[in-house]
């Protein structure tokens, strides 16, 4: 006879929260990290620690990643602080102004904690119960701020490279059935397939090549169109490439409008490109994981006017809308428009269930397991509230404006977008008379050791070649002052590495 086992008596009955000692574990254990993270973050405005990436491998490479038979948590803490905290990217610095890499909300940071103890898996009614309805609530409302359709739908996603693959993929699957009939799904690619081709900017974000090799139709598929002096892509450029592929026999079934490059935050003319996708047939998908977020602005609104003409969107949460990474959505202008990628398995999501009121979101998803992410943005929306959100996104774009105009007027300095769209500068020192080959050096080099030195982190790109330096200004807590600090640094870091390479 088997004797029945007494579970809280076993050791690791403190680690679930079930039980009084868990519970008592649970608020014990919070504290703890809470003061690791606050003594971090407490005082500390350095963007980075200084740390070579060497430096950093060789420290942890010492530390074993498990325990025979555990250890506190207090323990585990002070070699979490030492090794991982300490030597993060402090994404909350005023000086942090590299990528789009935000700094986060505190409710929405709070949501986390909430997200990681209940453990929604967002795939199925049954194991999200209200989590499923509170995304659905969050969705129908992005989608009215955004001012698509009543028939208009979505989903949350990981963020823009899902939501622009998913875009890409309803795209060749409607197609696939509108033209020749063909249940992508069920069939697979017709020969026809090797014919379909995508049009963008050049500027448009990688994910666009990715997903179409990730979709079987290469990445030869991907035709470029080139931008203007704004750095947008080209009406008459894209109506040229337009009639050559009729010529070629080629069949363009997308264009990819970018609502928010990556390094200018440039918007591409969304009512012409509407108008050209609508008279040619061809689905059009909007990339506006960074300048989504101008929906909450008041001043900047009408940047993305003609976004609502979109097939599908994309919008990302961990950018400007500052939330804990990951947290986007991918938004359609039909719901039937997910027919492509329903599958329905019996123990998950039978099609039964929806008569019963269950709402299965994996029909809309290309994931299957998914985190409640809708309840960042939900927690942040009602405790930060629309209008502070707008006045934060809107002194960002304001800041980005007097930050260029500042560049451009300061002697051995060359701004490359006069006038930003969005909240990004790029630009470079630039002193008169040397060679791009050592003013690229030097630009280099001035990156580096501002990170290096923990004083600021700015990114760095390629222009026609040449090397810049980027800010991107998304903290609403930087100020003009701390600009004009990391402008003085440049120079001074800039004659200092001039003299040594003379």
């Amino acid at each position: 006879m088997i004797e029945t086992i007494n579970k809280t008596d076993f050791a690791y009955s403190r680690m679930f929260l079930n039980n009084e000692e868990g519970f008592n574990n649970y608020s014990q254990s919070l504290k703890i990290i809470e003061k690791k993270l606050t003594n971090f973050l407490k005082g500390n405005h350095s963007p980075y620690s200084g740390k070579k990436p060497y430096e950093i491998e060789a420290r942890l490479s010492g530390r074993s990643p498990a325990s025979l038979k555990g250890e506190t948590l207090e323990a585990v803490a002070d070699e979490l602080a030492e090794f991982v905290i300490n030597d993060s990217i402090n994404v909350h610095s005023p000086a942090c102004i590299g990528h789009l890499h935000c700094p986060t909300l505190i409710p929405a940071v709070a949501a986390e904690m909430v997200i990681g103890t209940l453990n929604q898996s967002m795939d199925s009614w049954d194991q999200s119960s209200s989590a499923t309805f509170v995304e659905e609530r969050l969705i129908d409302w992005l989608c009215s701020q955004v001012g698509l359709p009543e028939q208009a739908d979505g989903i949350f996603t990981s963020g823009g490279t899902q939501s622009n693959y998913m875009g890409l993929l309803l795209a060749r699957d409607a197609y696939c059935k509108k033209f020749w009939g063909v249940d992508v799904q069920q069939h697979g690619l017709p020969v026809e397939a090797s014919k379909l081709r995508i049009l963008c900017s050049e500027a448009a974000h990688f994910t666009v090549r990715k997903s179409a090799a990730q979709l079987g139709l290469g990445e030869q598929a991907v035709i470029t169109i080139k931008t203007d002096a704004n750095h947008r892509l080209s009406i008459d450029e894209l109506n040229h490439q337009l009639l050559l592929l009729e010529k070629q026999g080629l069949l363009p079934f997308a264009i990819v409008a970018t609502c928010g490059t990556t390094d200018f935050g440039s918007i591409d003319p969304l009512h012409e490109l509407s108008e050209a996708a609508r008279k040619n047939g061809i689905w059009l998908h909007v990339d506006a994981a960074y300048g989504g977020a101008m929906i909450l602005s008041k001043d900047y609104k009408d940047l993305i006017s003609g976004i609502e003409r979109a097939d599908s969107i994309t919008v990302d949460f961990h950018k400007l809308f500052y939330q804990p990474i990951s947290c986007g959505a991918f938004l359609v202008s039909d719901s039937n428009s997910f027919q492509y990628i329903q599958h329905h398995a019996d123990y998950l999501n039978p099609q039964e269930d929806e008569a019963e009121g269950m709402v299965h979101l994996v029909n809309k998803s290309v994931q299957t397991t998914r985190r409640f992410d809708a309840l960042k943005l939900w927690m942040s929306l009602k405790v930060v509230g629309l209008d502070t959100f707008a006045e934060m996104i809107d002194y960002t774009c304001h800041l980005a404006r007097e930050v260029a105009v500042k560049i451009d007027k300061e002697e051995g300095f060359t701004v490359l977008n006069k006038a930003p769209e969005l909240n990004a500068v790029v630009f470079r020192y630039n002193p008169e008379g040397e060679s791009d080959q050592l003013v690229n050096l030097l630009n280099k080099q001035i990156q580096q050791e501002l990170l290096k030195s923990g004083r600021a982190f700015l990114a760095k790109t390629r222009f026609e070649g040449q090397v810049y330096l980027k800010m991107t200004l998304l903290n609403p807590m930087t100020r003009l002052e701390h600009i004009e600090d990391i402008l003085d640094e440049i120079r001074v870091l800039g004659e200092m590495f001039k003299m040594m390479e003379e």
